[in-house]
């Protein structure tokens, strides 16, 4: 078991260093720290506030209490517990990978598995997934596409290795399904627009 362990922080290092090291561009140097910062998507967040609540009445407002009940617990399980139970330190404090580190950002708190970003916004994504996927398409898949590019950046600007960004996508897929669901069951939306009603 400690022999695996140890191939994967290996195989983990050497991942991180081509992501950070390796595979960059002087675009993506300007646009990742871009991606991976909070406020970048404050906009979005505002517009399905509207969205849910125009659409939806009353069960917009309990999706809005979801969404964030979604995010808070992601926030807390991968914070608050898991990296202080587990204490595995991010790249930029890490002695070994720190010296090579391409640190974009400032470096953050000194533990980083799993990843708070891919945690939390792979909770929302498949939270999204469940409790509109009725009214879409295909398209709808995207916001996993968009929770992956932020949880990659936090590779790229050097605060995360990969192996965070896999552990916080796998808790925060988790967290996702169980509020999802419950929701779905529960409130199903919906729908006062005709475009969206079904």
């Amino acid at each position: 078991m400690h022999q695996l362990i140890y191939h994967l922080i290996v195989f983990d290092r050497k991942l991180f260093h081509y992501i950070n090291g390796t595979w960059h561009t002087p675009l993506l140097d300007v646009l990742m720290p871009f991606i991976r910062n909070p406020f970048t998507w404050a906009p979005l967040y505002l517009f399905l506030l509207l969205f849910v609540c125009i659409n939806f009445k009353w069960r917009g407002l309990v999706w809005i209490l979801f969404f964030l009940i979604s995010f808070a617990i992601a926030d807390q399980l991968s914070v608050e517990v898991f990296k202080m139970f587990v204490q595995r330190l991010r790249p930029c404090h890490d002695p070994v990978v720190a010296p090579t580190d391409r640190l974009l950002i400032s470096c953050g708190g000194q533990y980083g598995f799993p990843s708070a970003h891919a945690t939390n916004h792979f909770a929302l994504a498949m939270f999204m997934f469940l409790s509109f996927r009725r009214f879409t398409g295909k398209w709808l898949w995207i916001v996993f596409f968009w929770a992956f590019l932020i949880s990659y950046a936090q590779v790229y600007v050097g605060v995360h290795f990969p192996g965070d960004i896999f552990a916080g996508i796998l808790l925060g897929l988790l967290i996702g399904t169980v509020t999802g669901t419950i929701f779905v069951k529960f409130f199903p939306l919906r729908s006062t627009c005709q475009l969206f009603s079904t």
